[in-house]
């Protein structure tokens, strides 16, 4: 088994393609390849899609949680080594349970654990907390191709 490791946002835009607004992961906290990583996203009234979800009662949208999510699964897929011209897409999402809503001024704690993966097509057992308390989990499927393919 490996040592777990941290990686810092430099890293992070190393080994993601997404970039402001839509990097949606701050931190990670400790990856274990090929198995787990917990990440975090600072959540602050800055984020843009607080201006209209919802002007009078700010929520973190949903479909952006399990976007942060997946963005958690891609740095796990990634951590050791990307192609250059790698590209990761969300595939697929079953299961998909909002338990809690998201607000400014959450700290959103983000896992993913590897269910299994071939020929490029990785499934995902994913969850995001706040305070200890599930805000959503789902099982999701992402597939790294060739930007070109």
């Amino acid at each position: 088994m490996s040592n777990p490791i941290a990686i810092d946002i430099h890293k992070i835009l190393q080994l993601l393609p997404h970039r402001y607004p839509f990097l949606l992961v701050d931190r990670v906290l400790e990856i274990t390849p090929r198995e787990t990583i917990t990440a975090l996203k600072n959540v602050t009234m800055n984020e843009p899609f607080f201006q209209g979800h919802f002007p009078d009662f700010p929520v973190m949208p949903g479909v952006l949680i399990i976007e942060a999510l997946a963005q958690t699964a891609a740095l796990l897929t990634f951590s050791e080594e990307r192609a250059e011209d790698a590209i990761y897409y969300f595939a697929g999402i079953d299961g998909a349970r909002f338990k809690k809503p998201v607000l400014p001024g959450d700290q959103l704690i983000m896992t993913a654990r590897l269910e299994r993966g071939r020929a490029g097509i990785y499934k995902f057992a994913v969850q995001a907390t706040v305070d200890g308390e599930i805000a959503a989990e789902a099982n999701i499927t992402c597939a790294v191709r060739s930007k070109g393919a």
